[in-house]
């Protein structure tokens, strides 16, 4: 029996890149997985089939908290409960991933010559779209005293990353998981952060890098945190990616093992 058979899980913005790995994780381990995109459709869920879950697709702007409420609708309405969360969800890559539209756009630019929008983008789908989507899955997983939230962070909440809003967005997700944790303690559910390190999907098995990982990899730490019986000592916490697989023995696609890209 996979570790996550029988599990539910809800990844954010997981069409791409980090997203789409840690929805492949866990399903790997065997979890149903629902995938929120704007544009998403069956054929970006595929791969969680096949890796040995069931990948489920929903469309969802988190912009939008009726669209978001809607989708925590239909997991209970189709599943009867949710065991994981996964924010994963980010507005904050908008220009850098459509330059024609946005060529003057510098992401190590100072703060006052960037555009007061970027706010918005960062936060709005980032920060706020975690609070909305951990809200409504809290009263899922209340009910039955159990679940796993897990917020996407990185290390430019604790060090700059030459972008001030960025790294604002990033400690504040940190933060919101603390605090988070707190209050869903008592219910026994976990709260944390998770870092992941510098991703490439296209890892060379020739010329393993260390401080590389694949996105899969990171779902496969989210999916090791979700089985571990001694899941609640590490609410509230601060994790990286690249330590859990050492603590809980998994590797990368790759067959490799990766080393934390940064230190806190």
């Amino acid at each position: 029996m996979k570790p996550l058979e029988g599990k539910i899980a809800l990844v954010t913005g997981g069409t791409r890149n980090v997203g789409k790995g840690i929805a492949l994780g866990l399903g790997e381990a065997g979890a149903t997985v629902y995938v929120t995109g704007r544009s998403i459709t069956d054929n970006d869920v595929k791969g969680i089939t096949s890796a040995g879950g069931k990948g489920i697709a929903v469309v969802c702007n988190h912009e939008n908290d009726e669209e978001v409420k809607r989708v925590f609708e239909r997991i209970k309405e189709k599943e009867g409960k949710l065991d994981i969360l996964v924010n994963n969800a980010w507005g904050g890559y908008h220009r850098l991933r459509n330059r024609k539209k946005y060529k003057g756009f510098k992401w190590k630019e100072v703060f006052w010559k960037q555009p007061l929008e970027l706010w918005d983008e960062m936060n709005t789908v980032g920060v706020r779209s975690n609070y909305v989507a951990s809200f409504f899955a809290s009263e899922l997983m209340v009910k039955r005293k159990q679940g796993l939230i897990v917020n996407i962070s990185f290390y430019a909440s604790r060090k700059y990353y030459g972008n001030v809003i960025y790294g604002v967005a990033k400690a504040s997700v940190d933060k919101m998981s603390m605090d988070m944790a707190v209050e869903l303690k008592p219910h026994n559910i976990a709260c944390v952060s998770l870092y992941p390190g510098y991703i490439d999907d296209n890892k060379n098995k020739k010329n393993p890098n260390a401080k590389k990982e694949s996105s899969q990899f990171v779902g496969r730490a989210i999916a090791n945190l979700a089985a571990d019986e001694k899941l609640m000592l590490k609410t509230g916490k601060i994790l990286i990616a690249a330590e859990l697989g050492k603590e809980y023995g998994f590797k990368d696609i790759d067959g490799t093992q990766p080393e934390p890209y940064d230190t806190l």
